[in-house]
């Protein structure tokens, strides 16, 4: 299971770790962590953006509340605008390296647009119905229509910000045009 760090949760830790699964998360950077048993047992914990790590990085320790030993990873990127950033990423799977949790969890960011492109492309946040079965609906209408948005991206090797402003303005010249000859008969 792939999540950010809003669903970084105990709760959800658990529940998949009892269902046999493994999960990879971002953590905020106040999250608590103890590197060594011992230290968990004595309730010596640190935050996880204090622990000196480079890219790719891994130790093993035990998230405060969390009973099981994990992998904590520290990614390490340089921003569009220049800047560098950290993100320290939380795994079950202790049989993973730095590399492979940071393969994973690049993974999520298909999803991540995909989200995007459900409220800003198809409309989903702005669903004007009031009854379980229209939203059913519309958000059924919103999924279909991210899917054919995502099969013209293959097609046309735009992305769907550039699909919807070429339909966009297709569909305003076709009205323009169509009021070009209704004023020519009138």
């Amino acid at each position: 299971m792939l999540m950010d760090s809003w669903f970084s949760a105990k709760e959800n830790f658990d529940l998949i770790r009892a269902r046999r699964k493994h999960f990879v998360a971002a953590l905020k950077d106040n999250r608590l962590v103890a590197l060594s048993a011992a230290d968990r047992q004595q309730g010596r914990f640190v935050r996880v953006d204090s622990l000196v790590l480079s890219d790719k990085q891994t130790v093993r320790g035990w998230l405060k509340g969390f009973d099981e030993e994990v992998l904590i990873v520290r990614r390490v990127f340089t921003n569009k605008d220049g800047s560098s950033g950290e993100l320290n990423l939380v795994c079950s799977d202790l049989t993973c390296d730095g590399e492979q949790v940071a393969q994973l969890h690049q993974k999520r960011w298909k999803v991540e647009e995909f989200h995007k492109s459900l409220k800003s492309n198809a409309g989903l946040a702005k669903s004007p119905t009031r009854r379980v079965r229209t939203q059913q609906n519309h958000v059924f209408m919103s999924m279909y229509a991210v899917f054919k948005l995502e099969c013209l991206k293959m097609t046309h090797k735009l992305n769907h910000f550039a699909l919807r402003s070429r339909l966009y303005i297709k569909a305003i010249k076709l009205a323009y045009d169509e009021l070009l000859e209704m004023r020519a008969a009138a």
